[in-house]
């Protein structure tokens, strides 16, 4: 599905060049772009903000292009979004520079009717970053939120198939042709959110990627989301200009609480800024949106499978297939709950054997209060008279080692 204009906006995408703020001025002063380029030179000139750089590159614009272009997509079942199409998000229109067209593979959803998270994080994520985004995303479709990401390893791979795996509506954006084969361990994840939602780029079809599209391709996350959700994100993390560009378009912004490896100083700083809510579960996102009409209903965090976890590939991490990883999981069971036992009658506390931790300070105090019963943060943070954010530090310490779980609507118990 093309618009009757979009070869004008692919002509003016390939010829002023991407993320440039100068097409939604033309957008906003010719309803009809047709008008723009009829005018030719002359209008150019007369419009008011192209340089004589920008008309030089109109008129030594490639004729045909735009036609190669939207040729190509046709063979490829691809639609077309134009900046000036009634199907173009508002809320992508709204921003600084927003793309010329968008190149669809699937279905849009309406990002200006429906609930947006945005996820994204590290590529090199842990076994616990990868665990969240999935369970997160997982959780937040199952309550009707669309979810957003960028289809890269890590963070972004673990929220679309969590999405997928609860057959909830996501969007991939891409930072290089929605053909390219960039990533072909993600290559059948993109089939599948075709069907369930879409893949998009500001890039024809068959573009490689490059170094700086993937900040630009950012803006287009940010935009789309109404919250933006950071899981382990470092001090120098794509993640963070993600966040900065959602922020500047009044977004609200989360983090996964971390510890305090580098992987997380991005997201955590983000929290002691007071510029990000600090997560531990789907319900602290949710509950920062008033009059949200979901389709609600019960989950249990705990009964989400994690068995597509270990397929998720992670840069720099060779993943090991489904069923080493459960027989893993399955011979590591009995000597994990013998170790529970025993921390359950020591007065020293200690973790699991192979991390070599010793509970003390306000991580053995929270541990100490806690039992088989489920409490709620708010609970124990005024119990223990300890700031909300600190137990949820604490707590999330305590729960990446094991000794911890979390429970849907922001309750803790011992694992």
């Amino acid at each position: 599905m093309f618009s009757v204009n979009a070869k004008y906006w692919i002509s003016l995408s390939q010829a002023l060049g991407y993320n440039n703020p100068k097409i939604k001025e033309i957008a906003k002063l010719y309803p009809d772009v047709s008008d723009f380029f009829r005018g030719g030179e002359r209008e150019w000139r007369l419009c008011g903000f192209l340089n004589a750089r920008d008309i030089e590159k109109l008129n030594s614009r490639s004729k045909d292009i735009a036609d190669r272009i939207l040729e190509r997509c046709s063979e490829l079942g691809y639609s077309v979004i134009s900046i000036d199409d009634e199907s173009y998000p508002e809320c992508l229109f709204n921003i600084y520079a927003p793309p010329a067209v968008l190149y669809v593979d699937g279905n849009l959803p309406d990002a200006d009717n429906r609930f947006t998270i945005g996820i994204v994080g590290t590529r090199r994520a842990s076994r616990y970053g990868t665990e969240n985004s999935y369970k997160i995303a997982y959780s937040l479709s199952k309550y009707g939120t669309t979810i957003i990401s960028g289809g890269a390893l890590g963070v972004d791979c673990a929220s679309h198939r969590g999405t997928l795996a609860a057959n909830g509506v996501t969007v991939c954006v891409r930072g290089c042709g929605i053909n390219s084969n960039y990533l072909p361990a993600n290559a059948e994840m993109r089939k599948a959110i075709a069907v369930r939602g879409a893949v998009i780029s500001e890039y024809p079809p068959d573009e490689e990627p490059r170094s700086y599209y993937f900040p630009a391709r950012n803006r287009i996350i940010a935009a789309l989301s109404d919250g933006l959700l950071l899981i382990e994100a470092g001090s120098k993390s794509g993640s963070l200009i993600t966040a900065n560009l959602a922020l500047d378009m009044g977004k609200e912004i989360f983090a996964l609480l971390g510890n305090n490896s580098p992987q997380n100083e991005g997201s955590n700083k983000r929290i002691k800024e007071g510029t990000a809510v600090p997560v531990t579960d789907f319900m602290d996102i949710l509950a920062e949106f008033d009059n949200l009409r979901l389709d609600c209903r019960e989950i249990n965090s705990d009964d989400i499978s994690l068995a597509d976890i270990a397929a998720i590939p992670v840069k720099g991490m060779k993943r090991t297939s489904i069923d080493s990883v459960a027989d893993e999981r399955k011979h590591d069971e009995e000597p994990k709950r013998a170790s529970a036992i025993k921390r359950k009658n020591s007065t020293s506390v200690v973790s699991k054997t192979k991390l070599n931790i010793t509970l003390r300070g306000e991580s053995k105090k929270v541990y100490d209060y806690l039992g088989d019963e489920p409490v709620h943060i708010d609970k124990l943070a005024g119990d223990l008279h300890m700031p909300v954010q600190q137990a949820l530090s604490t707590l999330t310490f305590l729960e990446m080692n094991g000794l911890v779980r979390v429970l849907q609507g922001r309750y803790f118990v011992l694992d």
